[in-house]
């Protein structure tokens, strides 16, 4: 890939990112965030930047936890950074601009969009070593590797799972999506992981939404299905609620339906609650401690597929701290574009042929602990 030049936004990128409404905070050493060090205290320690998509998301605040134990561990001087909500491009570029100022030897990057990519590639024509948590860019080659769930099969494994309890009946399916106005890799495989799982034909498997609105489902009894709305969420609750609520304004027949994390799934139990829906099939991804499995454990969601952040993080300063010290590079998983860094599927409502795990594993695994 041929990287542009640097350009000289990256000179004053300290200076933007101290303005914007990015969270910064020096987690290694005693050094101030943006110092010509990177933070690291006495000078020794190798600098790295983590940028999650935001501050709020318990996945999020999870992968800083394990981004910290591992900086402690490893002696790593960890800058972290956060858009001011998903999606926020814009905060996430500021924050790669700072990282680059600040001589850092690597960036752990959870993409919030392709308004990203540019600042990237000036990060790794600096020589940053560019890893990317969950969020695999577009293209893939855009960062140096993808520590990530298989998002495509986190899905998969839901609507595998939500096929065998339909046991047959007619599925109307409410798909809560991320974005409705960018395009990004966790959004399209989750959603489309889903409906490969409940055996619906998805054409284009980077696409959502143009597969048919009515047709048949082939997994586990096989019947008819319906598409009742495609709504974005944000990945936030209050907006998983709203996007319900628009659902549900459209028809109240639904008893499936998808969501593409858990802050969106509460959301979603809150509006169909409202509505006076008990009934329907409510899954996601994510399997955080809260409010994942909790909401598991009490039945607000049927079954979710586990991802495991901390791990996603912990290796990625492991590797960086690696490549600084003159190690080898970490390589992709056989067959795949990225790290596989494992999922499974949690629930207490078993599904022949459907591999899961109990909600009690579950809360011994969340997050990766």
């Amino acid at each position: 890939m041929k990287h542009p030049s640097l350009n000289p936004r990256l000179l004053a990128g300290l200076a933007l990112a101290a303005a914007t409404t990015l969270a910064l905070t020096a987690c290694g050493g005693s050094a101030e965030p943006g110092s010509t060090d990177g933070g690291s205290g006495g000078g020794d320690d190798v600098a790295v930047t983590l940028i999650t998509k935001d501050n709020n998301n318990p996945f999020f605040v999870a992968m800083q936890e394990g981004a910290k134990e591992a900086g402690a561990a490893n002696g790593v001087s960890l800058t972290l950074a956060a858009g001011a909500k998903d999606g926020d491009e814009d905060g996430q570029v500021k924050a790669i601009e700072a990282a680059v100022a600040r001589g850092d030897k690597g960036i752990l990057i959870t993409p919030n969009g392709p308004g990203v990519n540019t600042a990237l590639d000036s990060a790794r024509s600096a020589g940053l070593y560019v890893i990317a948590l969950d969020t695999p860019p577009d293209p893939a080659d855009t960062v140096d590797i993808t520590f990530a769930t298989d998002n495509f099969k986190a899905g998969e494994l839901i609507g595998q799972w939500t096929a065998g309890q339909l046991d047959g009946k007619t599925a109307n399916i409410a798909l809560l999506d991320l974005f409705n106005d960018k395009i990004v890799s966790v959004d399209y495989n989750r959603d489309q992981g889903f409906l490969t799982g409940m055996g619906i034909d998805v054409k284009d498997k980077a696409k959502n939404g143009d597969e048919d609105k009515s047709g048949s489902y082939t997994a586990g009894k096989g019947g008819s299905y319906t598409i009742a709305c495609n709504e974005p969420t944000q990945g936030a609750q209050d907006e998983g609620k709203s996007a319900m609520e628009s659902c549900l304004a459209k028809t109240k027949d639904i008893n499936v339906v998808y969501t593409i994390n858990e802050p969106a799934a509460v959301g979603a139990s809150e509006a169909l609650k409202d509505a006076g829906i008990t009934d329907a099939l409510l899954v996601s991804v994510d399997g955080g401690c809260s409010p994942g499995l909790e909401a598991v454990a009490d039945g607000t969601i049927s079954a979710t597929s586990q991802q495991y952040p901390l791990k996603m993080a912990q290796l990625g300063v492991e590797a960086i701290k690696k490549i600084a010290d003159g190690g080898e590079k970490p390589a992709v998983t056989p067959g795949l574009d990225f790290y596989d860094t494992g999922v499974s599927l949690v629930t207490d409502k078993k599904v022949d042929g459907v591999e899961s795990i109990s909600v009690a594993d579950g809360q011994k695994e969340c997050w990766g602990k």
